[in-house]
Formats: C-alpha cells, sequence, structure tokens
C-alpha cells in the first residue's frame, strides 16, 4: 500500500445551517455553509470536482414562502366540484402529510366518501395485519367493506406508531369542517363510482392509473392531487407540477408545498460553488428517501419523487461490476496484489453500459438521484439534527481511485 492510496470511499456530511425563514437568499446561506464547514478548523475538508451539495426540499419551500391555507385548498376544491359528493380515494394515513389536506377538502364540499385501501395505505402503513386477513376470510382484491363490516370483523385498531384509529381520525376531520362522511375500504378504484362519480384521488405513485381507469369506467369528474393547488388561490403558494403532492403540515392550518422553480435553484448553487471554489460541485434537492422500513413496512417515498431538480451529471444510473463477482469468477486463481491489480485493470477498462454483463449482476438498478436523495434523506434525518444540507463526497469514486 503506497501512502497515497485512499482508505475511506464515499463520505456524507450533514452540514449546519441557520433557520431558514421566508425570503431568505437560501442559495447563499448553502454555499457559505458549505465553505464554512470546510474551512472549519476541527472538521474541515477540501472540495472537490463531483463532490454533491443537496438542499432537503423542506427549507427550499421555506424559503419560497411556498405554502397554502386549508380555505385556499377548500376555494380550490369547491371551484373544481361544486356541491357534488366527492369520493376521495387512497389517501395514506398521515396525520403530518395528508390530515390538513382532508380539512381542506372537507370544507370545500358537502359530502365525502372516503375510501381507503386495505390492508395498507400505498406507503405501507397498516389498518389491518395481513394475517387477520387470512383469519377471517377476507379477499383485499374482490371485498369491498364498509365501516360496519370493518369494525364488525377488525374493531377498533390504532396505528403501532402513532396510537391513532385512522378511520375514526379522517372521519372527526371531516366532520369537523361540516361535511358529511362515509367510509368505505376496497382496493379497486372503481368502487367508489357506486357512491359518486366525482373522484380526488389521493395515491402518490399510483394516481395516472387510478385516473385513467375512472375515467374509463365513466367517472363524471376525476382530479388527483397533483391537480389542486397548481396555480395560486387569493395570494397563496402553490406547484404547477405537483399541486398538493409533497405536501407537509405546516400548522393546524397550512400546509407547506413542494417547493417550485428547483432548477433555477440548483443552477444557481452550482454556479456560485463554481465561482467560489473553482470546482464543479453537483447539486440537488431531495425530499423523501426512496426506502422501505422492514420492521414498520413503511416505505419512505410520500412525495411525488425524491430529487425534483439536479445537476445534469447527476442524470442516470450506476454502471458499476461487482467485485465479489470478479474475486470469485473471472479471477478466483488470484490473491493479494495480484488479485488487486487484476480487478482495477477490469474496472478501469469496463464497457459504459453494463447491462446484461454477468459481472454486473447484483448491483443497483437505480437513478443515481434516488440513491442519492435516499443516502440525504438517512443523513439529514426528519428530526431535530439540524443539517437541511448534505455534502457528499467521493460517490462517483471506484476501487481504482
Amino acid at each position: 500500500m503506497t501512502m497515497e492510496e485512499r482508505l475511506i470511499g464515499t463520505i456524507s456530511r450533514g452540514v449546519r445551517a441557520p433557520i431558514i425563514r421566508e425570503g431568505d437568499d437560501l442559495a447563499k446561506i448553502v454555499v457559505d455553509s458549505v465553505i464554512d464547514a470546510a474551512a472549519s478548523s476541527r472538521y474541515g475538508f477540501e472540495i472537490q470536482d463531483k463532490d454533491i451539495v443537496a438542499v432537503t426540499e423542506a427549507v427550499v419551500a421555506r424559503a419560497q414562502g411556498n405554502y397554502a391555507s386549508i380555505d385556499n385548498i377548500a376555494a380550490d376544491v369547491k371551484e373544481k366540484f361544486g356541491d357534488e359528493a366527492v369520493g376521495v380515494i387512497f389517501p395514506i394515513l398521515s396525520r403530518n402529510r395528508f390530515a390538513i389536506c382532508l380539512k381542506g377538502i372537507a370544507r370545500g364540499v358537502k359530502k365525502v366518501v372516503l375510501m381507503l385501501s386495505y390492508p395498507s395505505d400505498e406507503v405501507g402503513n397498516h389498518l389491518i395485519d395481513e394475517d387477520e386477513l387470512d383469519a377471517k376470510g377476507v379477499n383485499p382484491w374482490a371485498d369491498v367493506l364498509s365501516e360496519e363490516k370493518y369494525r364488525e370483523l377488525f374493531g377498533y385498531k390504532k396505528h403501532t406508531f402513532t396510537g391513532v384509529d385512522y378511520i375514526e381520525y379522517y372521519k372527526d376531520v371531516i366532520k369537523e369542517q361540516g361535511a358529511e362522511v362515509e367510509v368505505v375500504l376496497a382496493n379497486d378504484c372503481r368502487t367508489i363510482l357506486k357512491y359518486t362519480d366525482n373522484v380526488i384521488c389521493c395515491d402518490i405513485h399510483t394516481r395516472a392509473r387510478s385516473k385513467r381507469r375512472l375515467l374509463a369506467a365513466g367517472a363524471k369528474k376525476v382530479c388527483c392531487l397533483d391537480d389542486i393547488m397548481t396555480a395560486s388561490i387569493d395570494g397563496s403558494g402553490y406547484n404547477e407540477n405537483y399541486g398538493l403532492l409533497g405536501s407537509n403540515k405546516a400548522t393546524e392550518e397550512t400546509v407547506k408545498l413542494f417547493p417550485r422553480d428547483c432548477q433555477p435553484f440548483v443552477d444557481r448553487v452550482h454556479q456560485m460553488m463554481m465561482e467560489r471554489t473553482g470546482k464543479h460541485v453537483e447539486v440537488m434537492i431531495y425530499g423523501d428517501g426512496a426506502f422501505k422500513d422492514p420492521v414498520g413496512k413503511i416505505w419512505e417515498l410520500a412525495d411525488p419523487v425524491v430529487s425534483p431538480a439536479y445537476t445534469e451529471g447527476l442524470e442516470g444510473q450506476p454502471n458499476e461490476l461487482k467485485l465479489k463477482y470478479l474475486a470469485d469468477n473471472d479471477f478466483a486463481d488470484l490473491s493479494g496484489e495480484e488479485l488487486k491489480k487484476a480487478i482495477s485493470e477490469r474496472i478501469r477498462t469496463k464497457d459504459d453500459n453494463l447491462v446484461g454483463d454477468m459481472a454486473s449482476q447484483g448491483t443497483t438498478p437505480r437513478r443515481l438521484t434516488d440513491l442519492i436523495g435516499s443516502l440525504c434523506d438517512l443523513t439529514s434525518g426528519s428530526g431535530d439534527k439540524g443539517t437541511p444540507i448534505i455534502f457528499i463526497q467521493g460517490y462517483f469514486d471506484n476501487y481504482t481511485k
């Protein structure tokens, strides 16, 4: 081993920043925070080409003041549906993600037919344990359960993590806004048409399919969450691409929407880093990571995308060889320095596209932004770490670097 050989690969650092407020020059704050961290006498590091600066979507939206109130949401829903009964289908079970949106929807209509998927919502929050379904002989792909039938079979269930009975909670939210409510549990989106032909699809990643199937089945009016709050209502925030998708509870009366104008922001941070450091640093905005908890069975991704904007160097997928495959197969007869040299040479001369190559099997066929965004989300956490900026080094290195 030479003195110059690197013994550390990828490093992900959470970078502390001031509390961001509406109107702050976030790009300058991000660049200043990273450069100050790099110059720190205790934690300092050298900024290099192909390092990555990632900024959480929450502070981008906050700096933009991209908020909407319950009244704003209600006005938009009322404009779209009038006084009709509206089916609200497949929402996720979340006080943070959906409850305030539901308040706004309910305030804007006369009646809500709330149709929940079961045994869990789209991202894995469970109403019912799968084993209980089997024990009761319920087929979730075919059986439609009224609220009364659900209670008869399964009683009152509280969510493992939150301690909330989401059926009761969502019913109360709707009634408190002055709307009637009926609850149904089903997994075929078209079931809602037995109750109303006006529908808001609240699913995230399956919304386009739900909308297509409903319209094909004769629905009169179908909106998804990304059709609501796509323009300013009485001076509110908005998101022309995602509407209410990706929103979070801000207060009991407001939601923070997913940020807009994201590409100009990342391009500006990239340019400022180049001007201040002379280095080509990649930049992205990240939200939820794309990973699943094996115990709670919750899929983290409740945002419409992991990254709404990024510089072009983060486009694409990894193109990697599996070191253990090479060691166990192609170079099984080598060891020590000879093995290292053989693998290093194979990596240096690998094809630009390894699709179908056995030596790449088991590598992750996912977009770079999904992988890096997941790393960022895990690094920053969702609580009180106070690191809305993530600085990553060595992500694009391999064994030969």
